[in-house]
């Protein structure tokens, strides 16, 4: 999980993943998105490959990347415990809560009713 979180600490291997999110890319591709040198990008690749974050493949002499999301997990199921359940999420909770008890009320009504 360390090294995934030392990966992505960093802005540019960042929006590499997000390029990658959506399809595979050539290194040159990927460098020429950016205004730093092709060793540069070559450098945060290698971390990303390194970090498991990324997988590469050479078809022919290009050499293509693409993103492999699953290191990603351990960091989002740590991460998430310090995560506040949005406000949308307590609404659907107390509306469930309402539904239950409307159900409740109303079998005890039928019960009553019925008696």
């Amino acid at each position: 999980m360390d090294e995934v979180a030392g990966a992505i600490a960093d802005p540019v291997r960042r929006e590499i993943l997000v390029m990658l999110h959506a399809d595979r890319l050539s290194a040159g591709e990927i460098a020429a998105r950016f205004d730093i040198s092709r060793p540069a990008v070559s450098r945060h690749l290698r971390v990303l490959r390194e970090s498991g974050l990324v997988r590469d493949e050479l078809v022919g002499r290009q050499r293509f990347y693409a993103l492999d999301p699953g290191p990603l997990d351990g960091l989002a199921r740590w991460l998430a415990q310090f995560a506040r359940p949005a406000s949308w999420e307590h609404r659907l909770d107390a509306l469930e809560t309402e539904v239950y008890r409307t159900r409740r009320d109303r079998r005890a009504d039928r019960r009553e009713e019925s008696e």
